[in-house]
């Protein structure tokens, strides 16, 4: 089995990883870094949970010098809550090597950003369109770039960032190392890194059903006009620990966040129209588990990990195997035993085929009776039911007052 050491990592960065419980490479590590290390470009495909950040990150602080004062390396991500996520795992490097880090995202206080980067910069994380901020008031210089990576790459195409990448790309010098790291590699992704490219090396980390192995999945057959009651029927059944439930537009989440709310589940909604705070205090309180039920769009379907979630819930069929396998990957990490579920109407038939074709995977059916009682082996549950309410950091005031009008301070 390979080790780090083999792949010619500094003694530093190796124990850093030790420190962490980080012994071997994965697989994408293993093909990844040395090229990355040798300068190739290089576009590298697998998928979540692969262990890509640690992929480009490592190589990149091996590369990057703290005596030099100018921007080295940036990484371009889609969504805030990966950015967060990547500055989280350089910063644990920055023992290793003291380069310094600046994340620079949406809904951040700009000025505070600004003070930051008086200071020598060496490595930014960022979000388009806040990098695009930047280098319009010409607080980011990017003469002196050295390696660009394009993280999710698949994402960032999906959420219509194309222009903004290219925009900032023509303020690259020409001469520099590209990544491009994604879990899917369709034509759009490819078309937008062999534009910018040089004789990139390709490396493929084949699929495995391995990555679903620990996670239970289970099916739902219902209707839209019967939905909402299902999956309240299903989470009084299983009363998980913690759970993610997923809708497809912001939308459906904020409908159902309130819905679910006033039938006294402790739930909490995330999707981009939150301000940034708002976001990460719920991101907060999930965390530390004072939020049961996280109800969100596709934003926290890519890249995080949060310990603890026991149970995915597919409120919406999402829009293709790849979007289910990254939802349902939130749960049966680090080898505990997952569950997911997915709730289909009969207009879902033609996405559940594709779905189902691509997993390799009939999902089994679980028929709900017209009782409480419910057929198809699940396991029982022993647990009390939790009904522990918080404040909810994302609610108008004034629809929240007059919707809980007549109740007491904890929503009863």
């Amino acid at each position: 089995m390979m080790k780090f050491k083999d792949l010619e990592l500094s003694d530093n960065i190796i124990n850093i990883l030790q420190s962490q419980g980080i012994i071997n490479p994965t697989p994408i590590q293993e093909q990844s870094i040395m090229l990355i290390k040798e300068g190739n470009d290089v576009i590298a495909e697998a998928q979540t949970g692969t262990g890509k950040t640690l992929a480009f990150l490592l190589p990149m602080f091996e590369n990057m010098s703290p005596d030099v004062s100018t921007i080295q390396g940036l990484i371009l991500t889609p969504t805030r809550e990966l950015a967060i996520q990547i500055t989280q795992e350089a910063k644990k490097l920055k023992e290793a090597k003291d380069l310094k880090i600046l994340a620079a995202y949406g809904g951040q206080d700009i000025t505070a950003q600004l003070k930051k980067l008086k200071g020598n910069i060496h490595l930014v994380i960022a979000t388009p369109g806040r990098l695009l901020d930047h280098l319009r008031r010409n607080t980011i210089d990017l003469d002196g770039l050295n390696t660009l990576v394009l993280d999710e790459a698949d994402q960032m195409l999906h959420l219509g960032f194309k222009n903004e990448v290219e925009a900032i790309i023509k303020q690259m010098p020409k001469k520099r190392q590209t990544l491009c790291f994604s879990a899917t590699m369709n034509s759009q992704v490819k078309k937008l890194a062999y534009k910018y490219m040089n004789d990139p090396k390709i490396v493929v980390v084949e699929k495995k059903e391995i990555t679903l192995k620990n996670i239970k999945q289970t099916l739902i057959e219902t209707t839209d006009r019967r939905k909402q009651d299902d999956l309240c029927r299903v989470l009084d059944e299983d009363n998980p620990f913690m759970a993610i439930i997923f809708c497809r537009t912001k939308r459906r989440v904020d409908k159902l966040e309130e819905d679910l709310y006033q039938k006294g589940y402790n739930c909490q909604k995330l999707h981009s129209d939150l301000t940034q705070s708002k976001r990460e205090k719920v991101m907060k309180a999930f965390k530390r588990t004072d939020v049961q039920y996280l109800i969100a769009t596709d934003v926290a379907s890519r890249g995080l990990d949060i310990s603890g979630v026991s149970h995915i819930y597919n409120y919406d069929i999402p829009e293709n195997a790849e979007s289910y396998i990254h939802r349902i990957g939130r749960t049966g990490r680090a080898g505990e035993k997952g569950y997911a579920y997915i709730f289909v109407a009969p207009k879902d038939r033609a996405s559940l085929e594709a779905i189902e074709k691509e997993i390799k995977l009939k999902i089994p059916r679980k028929i709900l009776s017209s009782s409480n009682e419910s057929s198809e082996e699940t396991e029982p549950n022993t647990q009390s039911p939790k009904r522990k309410y918080s404040k909810r950091v994302n609610t108008n005031p004034k629809k929240f007052f007059k919707a809980n009008k007549g109740k007491d301070k904890k929503g009863r």
